[in-house]
């Protein structure tokens, strides 16, 4: 039986401990590198760069992409809120669907993802019913370009730069925990963000 790795939030994710798996194994990732998305400047490829346990630890998390997650395997979690990947991104449909057992199986906690996979989870949508405490953010994959509300997803997150987060509402700010903006059902279907 395998054991999920649940990593401890620091910085703005302070007290929002998440489940992740490796950017440098994830094809998807590494092919937004490459291109002018706001992948080429990865935050959590410098971070398993320099912190190399990370992708060790990560890498522990990698079973969740190859097959179904069994009961004994889904993870302790008492938080009022998850996230699912602060780090990395979705590998497949296999991916998503442990993620959306585990959110089931812990109604009192609200699970967030992050995703630019809107064809995995648009596909693993047309089979199976979102759990209602999974909140799905599109994230936009251009630098100061909103994308649309994909179907199937609760919001949008963009990034900005400075010079042109000038005429956009910026509302990202500090501390996740404190704001919650994105780990909560509410009104605020666009969430702004300066890139760091």
């Amino acid at each position: 039986m395998n054991t999920i790795h649940i990593t401890q939030g620091a910085g703005k994710m302070l007290g929002i401990s998440s489940i992740n798996t490796p950017t440098s194994t994830n094809p998807f990732c590494k092919s937004m590198q490459k291109t002018n998305s706001v992948c080429k400047s990865c935050y959590a490829q410098r971070g398993e760069s320099y912190r190399t346990g990370l992708i060790d630890a990560f890498s522990r998390n990698l079973f969740l992409t190859q097959r179904p997650l069994g009961l004994g395997e889904i993870p302790t979690i008492n938080a009022t809120i998850f996230r699912f990947h602060s780090y990395g991104e979705l590998h497949n449909a296999q991916h998503l669907e442990n993620y959306m057992t585990i959110a089931a199986t812990k109604p009192h906690t609200i699970f967030t993802l992050w995703t630019k996979r809107k064809g995995i989870v648009q596909r693993v949508l047309k089979s199976r019913t979102k759990p209602d405490n999974m909140i799905i953010i599109y994230s936009s994959p251009l630098v100061d370009k909103q994308a649309r509300l994909p179907k199937g997803f609760d919001k949008v997150f963009t990034v900005y730069s400075k010079g042109s987060a000038q005429d956009t509402a910026i509302n990202c700010h500090g501390s996740c925990n404190t704001c919650r903006l994105c780990y909560s059902h509410n009104d605020t279907t666009y969430i702004n963000e300066i890139i760091k």
